[in-house]
């Protein structure tokens, strides 16, 4: 982790709890602290998400609040700068969860959403068969999650995706249930990491479902990440955040670049957790 991602992750996470103290819903901060990472072009999100095989950058995003279980997302969006925001938009201002491709970037632009500058295609051969598992540096999927004053909890998560990527792929991150989710009876969760073996353990609902059996959140997010790398080999990292506030940072990848702040003491971010 570099300095500058160090400072950027503080600064996010000082700003989501300022408006947590405010009183402001858990959903706004989550929503802010993404907002910030996506800024900063320090991450494979927003700004910083990587360009695909054809040269495009596609991103996916997501966010759930778990009073009512309302969750948006938003998978294969382009040039939006904050794919964050859109994911809110679809939760509030759609009846549906997921919007994908063309038309969910339409979907931003009728609400006059912030834009990226212009990037210049990448080059790509032709041909051949694209089949590689991503390194662990390569997953800075970017997300939070967070308990407000009301006990409503809030978790999201927003990435470019992954370096060798063919379009039309989709990882974790923009499904519910697999990369994010929340529920004020048990949990929020928001992963990073190898989003396809995300996808087959469905583990931020795995992770969710285990804290509502009264599992705390360390015990629970190791019993499913070592089941992540018992069954299908995966790799991943967990925020993890239950109703009564107790929390976990948990990864099977060597680093995982992260932090958290309860207003007391100073900010912690590291880039390593046990």
């Amino acid at each position: 982790m570099s300095p500058a991602q160090r400072t950027c992750l503080s600064d996010s996470l000082v700003h989501a709890f300022d408006m947590l103290w405010e009183g402001l819903p858990s959903i706004c901060a989550v929503e802010a602290a993404i907002c910030s990472l996506e800024a900063s072009g320090l991450f494979n999100a927003g700004l910083g998400a990587r360009l695909q095989m054809d040269g495009i950058r596609r991103m996916d995003a997501s966010i759930m609040e778990g009073h009512h279980l309302q969750a948006g997302a938003v998978a294969g969006i382009e040039g939006v700068q904050h794919p964050i925001k859109v994911a809110r938009l679809v939760l509030e201002r759609t009846n549906h969860v997921l919007l994908v491709g063309p038309l969910a970037t339409r979907f931003a632009r009728g609400f006059t959403m912030k834009f990226q500058p212009r990037v210049g295609k990448a080059r790509t051969s032709k041909g051949g068969t694209v089949h590689k598992k991503p390194n662990s540096e390569e997953l800075e999927t970017v997300g939070a999650v967070a308990l407000d004053r009301s006990g409503t909890l809030a978790a999201g998560a927003s990435t470019g995706g992954i370096g060798v990527m063919l379009p039309g792929r989709v990882g974790d991150s923009p499904l519910i249930g697999s990369g994010v989710y929340a529920d004020n009876e048990s949990g929020a969760v928001s992963m990073t990491g190898f989003g396809e073996s995300i996808i087959r353990i469905a583990v931020a609902k795995e992770i969710t479902d285990r804290l509502a059996g009264g599992i705390s959140p360390s015990p629970a997010a190791r019993f499913v990440l070592r089941k992540l790398v018992r069954r299908i080999q995966g790799s991943a990292g967990a925020l993890v955040l239950s109703r009564t506030g107790q929390f976990t940072i948990r990864h099977t990848t060597p680093h995982m670049a992260a932090g958290y702040w309860n207003g007391k003491g100073r900010v912690v971010v590291a880039d390593r957790f046990s």
